[in-house]
């Protein structure tokens, strides 16, 4: 995938998390890369801090996306180092 490549359209990537990514100065693969998808998270939660839950449609996707695989295939491993990096507490189930 070419670094010039826009985020809309890529796996997991739809109309409306593609317009948060543009408004925080992320628009393309090269983008993503060189921010990674957990600093990418940081600033969309920082901007819409109610519209980042489930974390899946956000943290998980950006990775997904430059995997080229949808989100919920990511590994265990994956998904823990991705929510440690972005600074994201899992909720513990009662």
């Amino acid at each position: 995938m070419r670094d010039d490549t826009p985020l809309l359209g890529l796996k997991n990537i739809g109309p409306t998390i593609a317009a948060r990514f543009k408004a925080v100065g992320i628009e393309t693969v090269g983008d993503l890369r060189a921010v990674g998808p957990a600093e990418a998270y940081k600033r969309i939660k920082a901007r819409h801090p109610r519209t980042t839950i489930p974390v899946c449609y956000y943290l998980y996707s950006l990775q997904g996306a430059l995997e080229g695989k949808h989100w919920d295939a990511l590994s265990p491993a994956v998904k823990e180092t991705l929510l440690q990096e972005a600074g994201v507490k899992r909720r513990t189930k009662r």
